[in-house]
């Protein structure tokens, strides 16, 4: 057998495995599902009581599906003005320099630090600072989960958009200031269309992060099985419930969680099928 023959069955089988393990987690958690879906049918989605009492069991997802989609769009939005400055200030106006290398070596190394620490930050840091604005009695809440977690994935989306911004071809740019251009007309009417596809697609990337997030959404959200009235109100995601009740969970309550788990999945799936659909139609 040729070379090229063992390098084309090697990625085949690579490429059969993914499509396999992709395949066998959505089996395994649908079947965990099954029971809760078969007892509350739809209505496991759009209810919000979650009552766990022996002999008057009931449970719905919608105050976790609201926590988590309310705590990841706003991460979100506070990450995109923050994360997208800051790579035009790496990629473009201080490219090369020396300050732009050790910003970017920050970025790199914050986005490798685990999402416990930022969790400890936020609970021993953030939680406090809040509780001494008046804002918060607790410090708990959507708006401090919400704003560790877009803390958090500021560095990924920021060091997936530098590096789009540093690919659009220089030419391009020369041929804008030989015509007289700014340097801001370069950004925008040049360099953000060029880079476009790729700056949505890290954005994309860095919310598909802040939904499936955990501990650190855990120890600062609150915990509350109820969906949320206010930014500062305590709350749950999908995520974070599963994370405080796996561990005690058996029969009906455990097939409830994993069946929240396989809603998590598949608003993970739509959400990186919209950014796909997005990327196509602006690129």
């Amino acid at each position: 057998m040729s070379g090229d023959k063992v390098t084309k069955a090697l990625l085949f089988l690579s490429s059969l495995t993914i499509l396999l393990l992709s395949a066998g987690i959505v089996l395994s958690l649908t079947g965990g599902a099954i029971p809760a879906f078969r007892e509350y049918g739809f209505s496991f989605i759009t209810s919000t009581v979650w009552n766990p009492t022996s002999g008057s069991e009931e449970y719905g997802a919608l105050p976790f599906i609201a926590g988590t989609v309310i705590t990841s769009l706003l991460a979100l939005l506070l990450c995109i003005p923050m994360a997208f400055s800051t790579s035009l200030f790496i990629a473009e106006y201080f490219r090369g320099t020396r300050t732009a290398g050790i910003l970017r070596s920050l970025v790199d190394m914050l986005a490798g630090i685990p999402s416990i620490v930022y969790g400890f930050w936020g609970f021993y840091a953030l939680r406090p600072l809040l509780i001494s604005t008046g804002l918060t009695d607790q410090g708990f809440g959507i708006f401090t989960a919400s704003l560790v977690l877009a803390i958090m994935i500021v560095p990924y989306a920021t060091s997936l958009s530098t590096e789009i911004i540093a690919m659009v071809p220089s030419e391009l740019k020369e041929a804008a200031y030989s015509l007289g251009a700014t340097r801001r007309e370069v950004i925008f009417r040049v360099i953000i269309p060029s880079a476009r596809s790729g700056i949505v697609a890290s954005f994309i990337l860095a919310l598909g992060r802040a939904l499936g997030e955990t501990m650190a959404v855990t120890m600062l959200i609150g915990n509350a099985n109820i969906i949320p009235k206010g930014l500062f109100s305590p709350g749950n995601t999908m995520a974070s419930v599963i994370a405080n009740q796996f561990g005690e969970a058996d029969g009906l309550k455990l097939s409830a969680l994993i069946a929240i788990g396989l809603l998590l999945f598949a608003i993970t799936a739509l959400v990186n099928a919209a950014g796909k659909f997005i990327i196509r139609r602006f690129a």
